[in-house]
């Protein structure tokens, strides 16, 4: 893997991330009020917060969680020679995350070692974090299958499924089918942490497919229709099935432009399998052109931060970070961060003693 596409793992994190900035000021407002407040077309700037950055909201902070869990998981492997489990060691990071949001447990046994995201003083932001994931999290219990025992379809299982395909992406050395695969099991299995309906962890698998597909060459139809095929026949996934399929129809139909109430006729972007269509009709609306993307993904009267990080991150991994306005990185909270987690995906593993203090293996 060339470092070319080292961009693209940057971008798609980054470009999330910009989108969960952009909505973040909107996420709880109707289109009316957005429209008196912005103008005819919304918002279309990211607003300066608190040190006068451009703030990042639970959805980027779960998602570098997430990473920073499946990096942890391969690392053990390839350190000790075992084999990954990516669920348990992305619900230890979750764990740690649950910390920044100033919430106890007792999950966490003390034996684990943190990972380097903690000591990250500016994750240390409660950003509106969903009661979903606090909840499944501080007190949750799990079926034999390795559920969070809830019937929760909310949103919060796929925004932070990106670093899913990335990994598998990095991992797998073979067709593009088998890493979509791998992906769409690990995004499926990192959502089942905090989201027992399917339809709140089949939409996380799927993002992951679409983005793994992106990285090796494929487009998002790609990922879409491959995708597709990994949910044919499984219980449960009929509302995900039918929630792509509406995305693609909509996209598909040169009669119909692209506008808020568009958008909103997929629904609000608060459950699982609405959020994913949205994210994906943007995306595919945008062509090679992110700003555009996100603008219309958070432009509406729903979930806004989460529906323009998952166009962010899916035009990010598609265009690359020099898609990413420079104006808007430069000003963004834990930019660094960001980046250097996507670099750290792209990486997968150093035996560094560097790494292995960033990525302490279990």
């Amino acid at each position: 893997m060339n470092n070319y596409r080292r961009d693209f793992f940057t971008g798609c994190l980054l470009g999330g991330a910009v989108g969960d900035a952009l909505g973040w000021p909107i996420e709880f407002n109707d289109m009316e009020s957005v429209i008196q407040k912005y103008g005819s077309a919304g918002i279309q700037e990211l607003e300066p917060g608190e040190g006068n950055l451009f703030e990042i909201t639970d959805d980027t902070q779960m998602t570098l969680f997430t990473a920073e869990g499946l990096l942890r998981a391969w690392t053990s492997a390839r350190h000790t020679g075992g084999v990954p489990d990516f669920a348990a060691t992305v619900r230890g990071s979750y764990l740690c995350w649950l910390k920044t949001q100033g919430e106890t447990t007792s999950s966490l046994p003390e034996v684990i070692r943190p990972g380097w995201l903690l000591s990250v003083e500016g994750l240390h932001r409660r950003r509106a974090p969903g009661n979903t994931c606090l909840s499944a999290l501080s007190e949750g219990t799990f079926t034999e299958n390795g559920i969070i025992e809830n019937t929760s379809k909310g949103c919060g299982g796929v925004m932070r499924a990106a670093p899913a395909g990335l990994l598998a992406a990095s991992i797998i050395d073979g067709d593009s089918s088998s890493t979509a695969r791998l992906a769409f099991e690990i995004g499926c299995a990192t959502a089942r942490i905090t989201h027992g309906h399917p339809s709140g962890y089949y939409p996380a698998g799927v993002l992951a497919s679409v983005i793994a597909t992106i990285i090796t060459g494929g487009s998002i139809e790609d990922g879409i229709s491959i995708s597709l095929t990994f949910l044919d026949g499984r219980i449960g996934a009929k509302e995900t099935i039918d929630a792509v399929q509406s995305a693609l129809d909509l996209w598909r139909d040169q009669n119909i432009m692209p506008s808020p109430a568009t958008i909103e006729s997929l629904g609000g972007g608060w459950v699982g399998e609405e959020a994913l269509a949205i994210g994906l009709y943007c995306a595919l609306t945008a062509g090679d052109d992110l700003v555009r993307g996100v603008s219309l993904a958070v432009n509406h009267s729903g979930d806004s931060d989460s529906t323009g990080s998952i166009t962010g991150n899916i035009l990010g991994a598609l265009l690359g970070e020099q898609a990413v306005p420079k104006e808007w990185l430069n000003q963004l909270e834990l930019g660094d961060v960001i980046k250097q987690v996507g670099d750290d995906l792209f990486t997968t593993f150093e035996g560094t003693e560097n790494w292995l203090k960033r990525y302490p293996p279990i």
